[in-house]
């Protein structure tokens, strides 16, 4: 299937000499809900910003839906949704003024009821004719995403959209984010709440340094990179991990009474029967035990501090 998004050899160097972009190729699936994760400075604003038309690349391409964003602009901006960072709204309009403006700048015709249900689903209805700088900060930052959708756009940029929002509105936009998915709307989301990234995305890439350093599926970057752990409590505690557990990666800790061992789980089903079995010769006892699974975040860490 052609992606809905292919960018190609992308570079950018802004004119004091800093290069945010190296050399980035990127396709985003029709449909799919894509993370980009990266430390700050690493990038993906800037991506985000050249393929919705708001930065010029100094090198490469964007094409959106097999159109090039700068000979067909118009075209391939009306299909584009962007929640920026910042709260920038018109303080004097109202919810219901701001949607109805910004889906008249895309060339769309007055719609009432697509208004209406954008608000509803945004819990924004009961303020629709509210002046917006009575509104509160959570409010505000559902209005970016109100805006976002006033023209029915396929493709929506989430660029850090859940910040400084509480807890029963990010789950409350996270069931939109969702809703819009089943309708066909291919969602590209950066944060800093990297749960939701794990929870949400189908894909998962990772911005270093301006350069991309992985594209994978979620299950599958969790299958390569992810690992598991188990933690034996030991009734009695070791000085130091026996000969006969050499083989295994085990490490002792708190003054020897916990033994960790850690493995993949899809790469060895049998260790742990086997470290057991080896405990239980040696005549170690374990008086509980626990898992725990690496997170996405744990692999996120790993990837963009390696050779840091």
């Amino acid at each position: 299937m052609t992606p809905i998004i292919r960018v190609s050899k992308l570079s950018k160097t802004y004119a004091s000499g800093f290069t945010a972009l190296r050399n980035v190729d990127l396709d985003i699936r029709r449909g799919e809900i894509f993370a980009l994760l990266g430390p700050n400075g690493a990038g993906k604003t800037t991506l985000i910003s050249i393929i919705c038309g708001i930065v010029n690349a100094t090198e490469g391409s964007v094409e959106v839906d097999g159109k090039d964003i700068r000979h067909d602009y118009r075209a391939t901006r009306a299909m584009i949704g962007l929640v920026p960072q910042e709260l920038t709204t018109d303080a004097f309009e109202t919810p219901w003024g701001a949607l109805a403006f910004s889906r008249g700048l895309f060339g769309k015709p007055p719609n009432p009821a697509h208004i209406e249900k954008v608000l509803r689903e945004l819990s924004l209805w009961n303020r629709k004719d509210s002046r917006i700088m009575t509104l509160s900060g959570g409010m505000k930052r559902r209005l970016l995403i109100a805006k976002a959708l006033s023209h029915e756009p396929s493709i929506l940029f989430l660029d850090e959209p859940t910040a400084g929002v509480d807890v029963e509105l990010r789950r409350d936009m996270w069931a939109l984010v969702r809703s819009l998915r089943e309708g066909g709307v291919t969602i590209i989301l950066t944060t800093h709440y990297i749960e939701e990234a794990e929870e949400m995305a189908d894909r998962v890439g990772v911005i270093r340094k301006g350069e991309i350093i992985l594209v994978e599926e979620k299950a599958e970057l969790m299958r390569k990179l992810g690992s598991k752990q188990l933690t034996l409590h030991l009734t009695h505690p070791l000085a130091h991990v026996p000969e006969a557990l050499a083989g295994y990666d085990v490490a002792l800790s708190s003054g020897g009474t916990d033994l960790t061992y850690t493995y993949d789980s899809h790469a060895d089903r049998g260790g742990i029967a086997s470290l057991l079995d080896a405990l239980d010769r040696e005549r170690i006892r374990v008086k509980d035990l626990q898992t725990s699974e690496t997170s996405l975040e744990d692999i996120f860490v790993r990837l963009v501090t390696e050779d840091k």
